[in-house]
């Protein structure tokens, strides 16, 4: 393989939240460009996590393997700092302290989300459950991780979030965490820009998981099929958008030009020329431009 085919060869990345959906896409991704990267989740062949779903880290360790990098799943809680102390102490020992690339991916909030009521009409503990869950775990990640790129003066933190405006999510502590994400990228974007190290949010567009193509009853064969229920699915795209988008950062040795930004697939695409693993471009804030301002209101500025 090349530098140009594999560019990240060499590079150590950790994926928080690897499990699946964009942390799967990402960690896969990285594996094609040649990174040794750190898979890490509750789901495990030892056992699932409340979220009862059947993927594991293990096997999106092994795609990233079969990928051309090197996939290594460690079953890690990020809400029990021990375990990412371990984590990170693991990763350390393993690879001579060189730890070029976090990715915050941590989410497992869709059960806790309360689409239907208000904050006033929710139950508080599901609330709170959802932003330890979402928000906390990536600090905890963060607190243990960076010291590893601040002793080498290099390095990429990347926030995975939803949205890259200050438009309201349509549910409160969805919105909370989502919102709150973000500002962990720039607050960690200040405090690391002496050192070297740069941090980004990134989301990508209507994500084509695991989660929702089943929601639409269809398999990534035959997705378009899904927009029969929603027009909105045609404009969907797969995980490994968001992965190629992280690949860009990582390899982009101007990275320190966008830290403390909120990125979006729909944007980086056009700058750094990645597709979708189909070949296409899907970019859904012009749909929403399109076909949804008009009813919802615009997206607003990135933040």
């Amino acid at each position: 393989m090349t530098h140009d085919t594999q560019p990240l060869a060499g590079k150590v990345a950790l994926v928080a939240g690897g499990t699946r959906g964009g942390g799967r896409g990402i960690a896969v991704e990285l594996g094609a460009a040649g990174a040794t990267v750190y898979v890490t989740g509750r789901s495990s062949s030892a056992g699932r996590s409340e979220l009862d779903r059947p993927e594991t880290i293990e096997e999106t360790a092994r795609r990233v393997t079969e990928a051309g990098g090197t996939g290594i799943p460690v079953r890690t809680d990020h809400s029990r700092p021990e375990e990412v102390r371990a984590l990170v102490d693991r990763i350390a020992a393993e690879q001579e302290g060189r730890l070029d690339l976090l990715v915050n991916s941590v989410w497992g909030g869709d059960p806790l989300t309360d689409w239907q009521h208000p904050l006033w009409e929710q139950d508080l503990d599901t609330g709170l459950r959802l932003v330890r869950q979402a928000v906390e775990t990536h600090v905890i990640t963060s607190r243990y991780a960076l010291p590893l790129m601040v002793a080498r003066g290099s390095g990429l933190v990347v926030e995975v979030t939803d949205g890259n405006t200050a438009r309201y999510r349509g549910s409160f502590f969805y919105d909370l965490a989502k919102s709150s994400v973000i500002r962990l990228a720039v607050a960690q974007a200040a405090e690391l820009k002496p050192h070297g190290v740069a941090a980004v949010a990134l989301t990508p567009g209507f994500l084509r998981s695991e989660a929702m193509l089943e929601h639409f009853g269809v398999r990534e064969e035959n997705w378009r099929d899904g927009a029969a229920a929603d027009p909105d699915f045609a404009h969907s795209e797969t995980p490994a958008y968001l992965g190629r988008a992280v690949v860009a950062l990582a390899a982009d040795p101007h990275v320190m030009a966008r830290t403390g930004r909120a990125l979006a697939t729909w944007g980086l695409y056009r700058e750094y020329g990645f597709t979708d693993a189909d070949g296409t471009t899907p970019d859904f804030a012009a749909h929403w431009a399109d076909a949804l301002e008009a009813e919802h209101g615009p997206l607003g500025e990135p933040l």
